[in-house]
């Protein structure tokens, strides 16, 4: 005979229903059981969450706004933390339930378990349904309303191109130092970072401070007072200024502040930006640093700027053997690149570029011979001891076109200012920006302080090459950044 273990188990009658079951705690079946306790009771079957349409976040209570997808695991949190009811049951599983994008509806499928009883637990599935309404948060509230800020920082600089705001922006993105602000206005000679709390406004200016050479003023205006309670409502503008001096400017310095610095000579270069101004002198390869504090208290201006160069042709090198970091000392014979089959004219310079300048080779730099400079400190130095040529930097004529570049750069969110002429604004902007980009590609140590990004644009085929043959020649030897020094720029997409 089989044994049957169900023919020897015995059966309880229900409680309730009468109903023959297995014996259990409760002694009651289990419709019985959901008949009498629900254990859903406490947890709401409908909520409300606040969607702000503008910059597309929802809100997360007390005061924080987070972007989530939709049906994502975010948003599931966010759904659960809506439930007040929810830590007193156990949470099984939980997903979510198609709905119309569009319907403003979210509805989540719930399973909990709970002790009803001694050693029994039920299980219950339910639906909850959140209902999406529409609300600004306070971020877009400050944007879209006027006079809500409550400092501003006006970064401004003198100078003639936008190459200095270019980097700075780069700086900014790297460090974050932009988090805090409400809005970014960008205008013909600066920009203007608007804030919310007078704190976030000082903080700019520090940071500004520790990246560049600059003097600050702050002014105030009163906007409103109770003169019951005492209290005053003030909007805070702190004015920036940025040093009138550039990467591989001409600078002739004042006698006293050169004395100072070592005996230097006057007419120098600049080397470097940083929180202090690197001069060198390409004759003798001395170099200085001129402080924030040292400038302001003996202001000078470029003489030149790099839209001033000239290009010529390298003739002759001759190394003479003074080596200071990078830089090394050399006699250079240079012609002009637009003298060429016009006339002989040859200069003899003295170039702190002795190390990378070849026979035939391009170099960028300064004529002093037809250059007329109206500035006091180079009126009174000896022209008879004044080079003809300054030479700054090796130049690169057939170096890759801005469309064939491997890497890019980020931008800041900003709010242009209508610029008029609009077409020649754009064209200045742009070759500005091919300025910056080439000095990036020159400068391994400047392009160290910022972010880079691989790009995914691929190489336009139609621009290199025109009825099979190329339109122009690049040149091997154009310095080129490394794929090790680019960063993976993260795109998230939707499925």
């Amino acid at each position: 005979m089989q044994y049957n273990p169900e023919a020897q188990q015995q059966l309880i009658l229900c409680c309730s229903c009468g109903t023959p079951i297995p014996p259990n705690p409760a002694n009651m079946c289990l419709n019985c059981i959901r008949n009498e306790v629900d254990i859903t009771e406490g947890i709401p079957k409908q909520a409300t969450i606040h969607f702000c349409r503008n910059c597309e976040r929802y809100h997360q209570p007390p005061n924080l706004w987070v972007s989530c997808q939709l049906e994502s695991r975010e948003l599931l949190a966010l759904c659960l933390k809506k439930l007040k009811g929810l830590n007193k049951v156990r949470l099984v599983d939980a997903g979510f339930i198609w709905t119309e994008p569009h319907s403003r509806r979210i509805k989540v499928k719930l399973t909990i378990q709970k002790e009803v009883f001694a050693s029994t637990i039920l299980q219950q599935i339910f639906e909850v349904e959140f209902v999406v309404c529409t609300q600004q948060c306070e971020e877009c509230t400050r944007v879209a309303a006027q006079n809500t800020w409550k400092a501003t920082v006006q970064v401004r600089q003198k100078v003639n191109h936008k190459r200095t705001f270019m980097y700075l922006e780069q700086l900014i993105l790297k460090h974050n130092a932009h988090k805090d602000t409400i809005n970014i206005k960008e205008l013909r000679d600066g920009l203007d970072f608007f804030y919310a709390q007078r704190s976030h406004a000082v903080k700019m200016v520090e940071f500004l401070n520790a990246v560049t050479p600059v003097r600050s003023k702050t002014s105030e205006q009163l906007i409103s007072s109770d003169i019951h309670s005492g209290t005053s409502n003030y909007k805070f503008t702190y004015s920036v200024e940025i040093v009138p001096v550039c990467k591989d400017d001409l600078v002739c310095l004042p006698v006293k502040l050169a004395r100072s610095l070592g005996n230097i000579q006057p007419l120098v270069l600049c080397s470097r930006i940083g929180n202090s101004i690197h001069v060198l002198d390409p004759n003798t390869l001395n170099s200085a640093d001129i402080t924030n504090a040292v400038y302001w208290r003996n202001p000078f201006d470029s003489l030149a700027t790099v839209k001033d160069m000239v290009e010529y042709y390298v003739l002759d090198v001759e190394v003479l053997g003074a080596v200071r970091g990078k830089n090394v000392l050399a006699d250079v014979m240079v012609a002009r690149s637009s003298d060429f089959g016009k006339n002989d004219t040859t200069f003899f310079a003295r170039s702190h570029l002795g190390g990378i300048l070849n026979i035939g080779d391009t170099v960028m730099g300064y004529d002093l011979t037809s250059a007329n400079f109206n500035n006091n400190d180079f009126d009174s130095m000896n022209r008879n001891a004044l080079p003809d040529v300054i030479l700054v930097k090796k130049s690169y004529p057939n170096r890759k076109k801005k469309n064939k570049r491997h890497w890019k750069l980020k931008n800041l969110n900003k709010e242009e200012e209508e610029m008029l002429p609009r077409k020649q604004e754009q064209e200045k902007l742009e070759q500005d920006f091919e300025l910056f980009l080439r000095d990036l590609e020159e400068d391994a140590e400047l392009r160290s302080t910022i972010n880079l990004y691989r790009s995914e644009q691929k190489p336009d085929v139609n621009a290199m090459e025109t009825d099979g043959e190329m339109t122009d020649v690049e040149d091997e030897n154009a310095p080129e950044i490394p794929l090790e020094e680019l960063l993976e720029d993260l795109v998230i997409h939707d499925e």
